[in-house]
């Protein structure tokens, strides 16, 4: 069974999750960065750090992420 490399995600798509629900880590997951996505959950829901570095870590990603996890570049 071959891989296919999956569809172009928008990258308009990504910004706007990271810009709302960047705490949580939910553009982490629709680009594919399922460990980083999860480890927002986790700084949110364990310790509530999440709350000064998650908006914070999804400004820079947001800015910096050009690819998702499979290295296809957004659209």
């Amino acid at each position: 069974m071959t891989d296919a490399p999956s569809a172009p995600k928008s990258r308009t798509t990504y910004i706007l999750l990271a810009l709302f629900l960047g705490s949580f880590g939910i553009h982490n997951f629709y680009s594919g960065h399922k460990q980083h996505g999860f480890i927002k959950l986790g700084l949110l829901v364990a310790c509530g750090l999440g709350l000064l570095a998650n908006p914070i870590w999804s400004i820079v990603e947001m800015i910096t992420v050009k690819q998702d996890s499979e290295g296809v570049q957004f659209n």
